[in-house]
């Protein structure tokens, strides 16, 4: 991932209906992904009754619960939020690969914008540098969520 995000326009979130789906592995650094990305959307104005947050085992399972969402209606968009860290294998990298094209054949199929947040890092301090620390992936994450729905719904019309 870059270190340069792009400069998104501020987007009114208050009549925008958003979910997210967050894996459980890796909990502390997710649990701190989600902080981080609902505070961003609860800024712009997007109301407690219009977000919908699910809980799945891992990053693996988070594509399954996106399509559910995306694929119920009344979605602006929907965040997938989880994290992937390296060990003696290259699984994580399998796993992330996954993940993301199937992220990204939801949003093709559904016609939701699904922001892909499975954040996948080689070791522990680049994950926590993303989760807990300096490089706020969370809100980056919140942010396209947003320029997402409202393009979504401006494109509707």
């Amino acid at each position: 991932m870059s270190l340069s995000s792009p400069k998104l326009a501020v987007v009114n979130g208050a009549a925008l209906k958003l979910g997210l789906v967050a894996a459980c592995f890796n909990e502390e650094l997710v649990d701190a992904l989600v902080a981080l990305t609902l505070a961003t959307l609860r800024a712009a104005g997007v109301k407690e009754k219009n977000l919908t947050v699910v809980r799945v085992p891992g990053s693996h399972e988070v594509p399954w619960a996106a399509q559910q969402l995306a694929a119920r209606g009344g979605r602006d968009a929907v965040i997938a939020l989880g994290v992937l860290i390296g060990g003696d294998t290259n699984h994580h990298e399998m796993v992330g690969q996954s993940v993301s094209q199937a992220l990204q054949g939801i949003a093709v199929a559904t016609g939701v914008p699904v922001i892909n947040g499975v954040i996948v890092t080689d070791t522990l301090a680049q994950a926590k540098a993303r989760t807990i620390g300096k490089i706020n992936r969370g809100a980056e994450f919140g942010r396209a969520a947003l320029a997402m729905a409202a393009l979504k719904k401006e494109l509707s019309r």
